[in-house]
């Protein structure tokens, strides 16, 4: 099922009633939206005046719901998620924890190899000359030894968005808008993995000691050119800072089609597809992660 993502970018009162997430303002006590708690995936609390019970906070992480916190300067802060998404959970912990050196070299080799086919895949789409990462994604070695995903990188972003752009966090725009989408979609699959059993803490690749979430960024990897192509229309059509039209247009990508072998299915559901292959492949029951491949 289809999950709604919620976005309180001005101030609510946010209760919880008979299952139900209870929606109002401070001016108009009376005039009350309700919505099931169970259809909904994604909370984002922009707004540094929302209200918010704890009764509520708790239904929403009994249903794995991904609640995004925003700081003052109304970007993506912190998440709230379930820290009991699933039953094997425990069972799905021991077999990550096991995983042998050469599966997850393994596996980051397919997650690096997919992520570029898609990128060239989005540059082919938008009439640029995709087949310059083809060289890229034929060769990526295990554990991607030689780096290929960097070397891919420079192409990609120079093709994308013209040689002068660099990618960077604090960079000129679009780096803002890449910034807040792909915010978003670690948290989509953050959400997605402990769905699935798995615990974002123990990377594949990403090992960072300040980082929370090494696996959701080793998973979201083929998923971002995906956020890629959201912010390349709206940036040509002269969007360059993070207003809330823009922001909206940005969490559209939970819902953007993604295709599989025989599916097309939403992002936020593909999500699961994949958080769930990849807990079949530490468990030894697959070989590959179930990834989509952009077209």
């Amino acid at each position: 099922m289809l999950k709604r993502t919620l976005f309180f970018s001005t101030p609510y009162c946010l209760s919880l009633r008979n299952g139900q997430m209870i929606i109002h303002t401070r001016e108009a006590p009376d005039q009350r939206k309700s919505i099931p708690i169970e259809d909904i995936g994604f909370v984002v609390l922009e707004d540094q005046q929302t209200s918010i019970t704890l009764p509520l906070l708790n239904a929403l992480s009994d249903n794995n719901v991904a609640v995004i916190l925003c700081g003052e300067n109304r970007m993506p802060n912190a998440l709230l998620m379930n820290l009991d998404s699933n039953r094997t959970q425990g069972e799905h912990y021991r077999m990550q924890i096991a995983a042998s050196e050469p599966l997850k070299k393994g596996l980051w080799k397919q997650i690096v190899e997919t992520k570029i086919r898609n990128q060239a895949a989005l540059l082919r789409k938008l009439g640029y000359d995709g087949d310059k990462l083809k060289p890229c994604y034929m060769n990526v070695k295990s554990a991607d030894a030689d780096n290929r995903e960097g070397i891919a990188a420079r192409i990609y972003w120079s093709e994308l968005f013209g040689a002068e752009f660099y990618r960077s966090r604090e960079g000129s725009p679009p780096n803002n808008l890449l910034n807040y989408g792909y915010t978003i979609l670690r948290a989509a699959v953050a959400r997605a993995i402990m769905g699935s059993g798995l615990f974002p803490a123990f990377g594949i690749f990403h090992r960072n000691r300040y980082n929370s979430f090494p696996l959701a960024d080793d998973v979201m990897e083929p998923y971002r050119p995906y956020v890629d192509e959201l912010v390349y229309q709206l940036y040509r059509n002269g969007n360059t800072q993070l207003t809330k039209k823009v922001k909206g247009e940005l969490l559209r990508l939970l819902f953007v089609d993604t295709r599989f072998d025989k599916v097309v299915r939403p992002l936020e559901v593909g999500l699961m597809f994949s958080a769930s292959s990849l807990a079949k492949c530490f468990a030894g029951t697959q070989k590959k992660i179930a990834y989509p491949l952009l077209e």
